[in-house]
Order: C-alpha cells, then structure tokens, then sequence
C-alpha cells in the first residue's frame, strides 16, 4: 500500500511541477513526500529504478523500475529549485547555470584526448581549465617565485628591486630553469642552458645594469651548492663495488685523473706563464669527471642491457665518484699551497696535513652519524639529513674561517661515505631516503650553481690569447686522458670495442668543475690578494667554463651513439622498476614498519 502511496506521489509531484495538478497541491501525503524527494534531489542520491537526470529536468526510468515501487524525484545538476531561496538565491542559481554552460567549451574534463590525439589536440587540451599538467606546475613554480620576491621585498625594499642584489638571485633562478628545459627537449645536458643563460644575463648591455649579485652570497651559494655535490659523491660510493672491481676501479680512477692533472700544470706554466702550484690548480679543475652527465648516460645503457654482462656501467659510476674525490683533493691540497703564508716547510707539509685533518674529521663525523640520533627516533631522516648537511657546511666554510682551505671539500666527502657505510649495514639499503632527499636539494641549487658560473664570467674582461691558449691546453689534457683511460683497460676480459667506449665515458666535465672553478677567485678576492693572483683565479673560471662548455655536450653525444654501438647488449626481462625517489621512500616505510618508529617517542 505505502508503494502505490508513493508512486502516486510521484506522479502527483510530476505534474505539480509540469502541470500543476490540484490534486496533488491539495494532497498532504504528496506534500510530505514532494519534502521528502527535493530533500534527496539536492543530494543528487540515484539508484537503480529510480528517476535519472535528463537533459530536460526529470525522466523516467526503463520498465523496470515500475516493478519495484520504488521512485525518487532529481532534478538536473544544473538545474535547483530556487522558488522558495529568493530572489537573490535565483539570480545565483542563474548565474551558475550560465556561467557553466559558457565555461563548458574550455573545461578539459568535458573534453578527454582521443586514444591517438595529433599535436593540434594535446596542444588544445593543455591549455584547458582548470589549469592541469605542465601549465599548473608552471603556475605554481611562478607563483612560488613571486612569493619569495614579494617577501624578500617587504623587508628588504630596495634590495629587491631590479640592481639590488636579491633582484638577481630571484630573476636567475627561474631563468636558469627554462633554459635548462629547453636544453633537455633537445636532448643535450640542463647544465649547458644554466650556464648559457647566467652568462646572458650578466653581460647583455641593459639587462646586466638590473642583475647585479653580490659577490659574497654568490660565493656563498655556490659553497652550498658544492656541499650537495659532495655529500651525493659520499652517498654513492658503493664500498661492494669497490671491491668486486677494486684494482680496475682504481686505474680507471687514479690514472687518467692524475696524468691530465699532470699534463694540464705543464702545459699551463709553458703556454699561460701560470705558476707551478696554480698549474696544479687549473689541472685538478679540468681532470674532474662530470657526475651529472656519465651517471644518467650509464644509468641509461644500464636500463637498456648495454654492457651489463661485464659490470661496464656499474665500473664507471664507481670510478667516476673516485675520480671525483681524487680531484677534489688535490684542488683542495694546491688550493692552500697557494694561499699559504709564513714557514716554507709548515707550506710543504701543509697539504698532506689538510688531507689528513679532513679525513680524520669525516671519520669521526661520520661514525657519530651512525648512532646519533638513534636508529628508533621518530623523526630518523630529517636528523640524519640535519647532521649530514650541517656538518658538511661546518667542514667547508669551517676549514676556511680555520685558513685549511683544503680540509674541508675531502672532509665533507669522506664524512657522507663513512655514514653511508654504517647506514646501509643498519637496513638503509638501495637508494636510501637520504639521497634522496639530497637529491631533491641538487634539484634547487643546480640551476643556481650553473647560472653563477656563467654570470661570473665578463667577458669584457676575457683576452682572445686567453681562449686560445686556453683549448689548446684543454685538448692536450683531454688527448693524455683518453691515451690513458685506454691503456688502463688492458688486461681485463673487455673485448676492443669496449675498450673504446671507456674513453668516450671519460669525456663529459662540468659538475666539479662548476663546483669549484670559482672557489680560488673567490679565495682570491677574500683575501685582498695582488691583481696577478686575482687574474689567475678569473683565468681558472674561465676554462672551468670553457670545459663545461665544450666537453659536456660532446661527452653526452659520444656515450649515446657510441654505447648501443660498441657494448654488447644483455636482454633483461620487463619489470615495473620505482623511480629512485620512490625506491627511497619504500626503503624509507619498510625501515619504519620493521623497528617501529612511528610507534616511539620523540628522544
């Protein structure tokens, strides 16, 4: 009986509403009901039987639903009764109603991609609202941006406007960006557009007037930058690596690196008039491989099965991060020869004490890592990541407040390996959440790193002799390195072909060298030295630039067609492998869930 009640109701209320029935206006039971329906009208409730949204208001449902005895009343999303809200209330309820049929065109959810689009519809589709894909994260970098400008300029007011020296940093980062996309869409190295681009802003005539970046916080940048790189050199030394290819891991890292080293100092005293120890300094800037562009072309042929039958790219990701520590080394050892004062035997003994007192401090740093704070603290990561990154800022610009320049690169480096070591013994294995987290921060100072390097260059100030002799000594190293990086391979089970590949890897430079082609300029300008050890340093810069230039897109180009082409290819089988970030944050939750540590206290 209550089922026929409703179904009458229903039909009473649909013709109130189209036909305004007497009946049904006059019957209490279809008023209660008529309550009942609009009350689950506005809640948009539709089951199986019941009347369905229509283009026209109400429809009925198939034959069906007459059998169950059961039927509800909605009306169109579009379409509420505003009869007893107002005036106001039906004048919104219009306006919406409008304002959506208006917007309907541009809306992307009203218009998905075909499976096969043309690049005339997924350039339509980008651009429909709300903003979706790589227009909203462009929305939010730059909205992102303008809020650090508008802050830095309500307190700093002038410092913020265009040749303040916040104006530059602010205008630089966003800029070195997109030059660093644009570098990647045609499949060269990000670094190069960076570079490019700092060096554009600092010397176009109009544009260098408004960025202008104060020396110091460049320099001081720059040193943040380059205690990323280390901390992430540290982080990826795998000590299982090392000693599967121990002795073929250290020819390939020691040997070339010395002998361009070598080469670059003599050639730079003969063809550049430098002095023995800042020939020692330019050499160990150019002898430096390129982490940024050999570990991504190696993990590349890694992925596609190149040369993984004899561990080629897993050899020189290895060789390449102790390439890297022996470089940096040495800079750091002739770095403080050169800036030394007093006793000539306290000079000569002082880069072997630098490298003893900056490995002694990464030691005990890095044990201290491995228990403090403790392995069940609740918040493990972001402590870790504190002392990790704190320290390797204490043990650079420490070492240089302390006058043991050298000290510091090798202790931040050794510091990151030693804790690493411990943390990989104590669960973190794979890629732990700390490098991940230090590879979310390269993310940031990449773009400025590269973009201060390239805006420290005048070239106003650069002498045609200066770029001459400049590749000329460039390509001597590189032809001694690649001689040497080839004669190392001999007496191993590689065939010619690879053989020929490891000089072609040993090629790209620029990570280090950004690192620290400005570090003695720097020094330099610190110290209030003489204009000819000022020069020396701004000649430094400028090959360090001159190499990223030259080697890293000729490095990047020869890994990739000589790679499919000289190494032979082990098929893998398909799986679904995490991104490094993801890898990390699953090493990360398994750790938690095994010791607990959401379960403990703050200690």
């Amino acid at each position: 009986m209550s089922s026929v009640n409703r179904q009458g109701s229903a039909r009473a209320l649909i013709r109130d509403n189209n036909g305004h029935s007497d009946n049904a206006r006059n019957d209490p039971t279809s008023a209660d009901d008529e309550g009942r329906f609009r009350d689950n009208a506005y809640r948009q409730e539709l089951q199986p039987g019941y009347f369905k949204n229509g283009k026209d208001g109400i429809t009925k449902t198939n034959a069906d639903s007459h059998e169950s005895g059961l039927h509800e009343y909605t009306k169109h999303p579009d379409t509420k009764d505003y009869s007893k809200k107002g005036c106001c209330a039906r004048c919104c309820g219009n306006l919406s109603r409008r304002l959506n049929i208006c917007c309907k065109p541009c809306m992307w959810e009203h218009h998905p991609l075909p499976p096969e689009p043309s690049l005339c519809q997924r350039f339509k589709y980008t651009f429909m609202c709300p903003p979706h894909g790589v227009v909203a994260q462009a929305i939010v970098f730059f909205i992102t941006i303008l809020i650090i400008w508008s802050i830095l300029w309500s307190i700093s007011k002038e410092e913020a406007l265009p040749g303040g020296k916040y104006f530059g940093i602010v205008l630089l980062f966003p800029c070195c960006v997109l030059a660093g996309m644009a570098m990647e869409k045609i499949r060269l190295p990000p670094l190069l557009g960076m570079l490019l681009m700092g060096g554009l802003l600092a010397n176009i005539p109009k544009v260098k007037d408004a960025f202008a970046i104060d020396t110091t916080w460049s320099a001081g940048l720059r040193n943040i930058a380059l205690v990323v790189i280390l901390i992430r050199a540290g982080l990826g030394l795998d000590p299982k690596a090392l000693r599967k290819l121990s002795f073929v891991v250290l020819r390939l890292a020691f040997l070339p690196c010395l002998f361009e080293a070598l080469t670059v100092a003599i050639a730079a005293h003969l063809l550049l008039g430098f002095p023995w120890v800042w020939g020692f300094i330019l050499g160990f800037v150019h002898s430096a491989v390129s982490p940024a562009v050999v570990v991504p072309s190696m993990l590349r042929l890694q992925d596609q099965g190149l040369g993984t039958n004899k561990g080629i790219p897993t050899m020189i990701i290895a060789a390449g991060s102790l390439d890297d520590v022996i470089a940096i080394s040495g800079f750091g050892i002739a770095l403080g020869m050169a800036f030394s004062e007093g006793d000539l035997a306290f000079n000569i003994i002082r880069g072997p004490l630098e490298a003893i007192g900056g490995t002694l401090f990464g030691i005990i740093a890095g044990v201290l890592c491995w228990y403090i704070p403790p392995i069940k603290h609740q918040h493990l990561v972001f402590y870790r990541y504190v002392l990790l990154f704190g320290g390797g800022l204490f043990a650079v610009f420490g070492s240089k407040a302390a006058d043991f320049p050298g000290a510091g690169a090798l202790g931040c480096l050794t510091m990151a390996f030693v804790a690493a070591y411990g943390w990989r013994n104590r669960g973190w294995t794979g890629t732990s959440p700390m490098a991940v987290v230090m590879g979310r921060m390269w993310e940031v100072f990449q773009p400025l790193l590269f973009g201060l390097i390239g805006a420290a260059i005048k070239v106003d100030k650069i002498e045609a002799n200066d770029i001459g002799f400049g590749t000329l000594v460039l390509f001597i190293g590189l032809v001694i390195r690649i001689l040497v990086s080839f004669l190392v391979m001999f007496r191993t089970d590689m065939n010619w072909k690879e053989r020929f590949f490891v000089p072609f890897a040993w090629l790209p430079k620029a990570t280090v060298q950004a690192a620290i082609g400005s570090v003695a300029l720097d020094m330099a300008l610190e110290k209030e030295a003489s204009e000819e050890v000022v020069e020396y340093g701004r000649l430094v810069l400028t090959m360090a630039v001159l190499i990223i230039l030259i080697t890293a897109p000729i490095g990047a180009i020869a890994i990739a067609v000589s790679g499919p082409k000289l190494l032979h290819r082990t098929e893998i089988e398909a799986e679904v492998s995490a991104e490094p970030e993801e890898r990390g944050a699953q090493e990360m939750t398994k750790l938690n869930r095994e010791n607990g540590y959401a379960e403990e206290e703050d200690v």
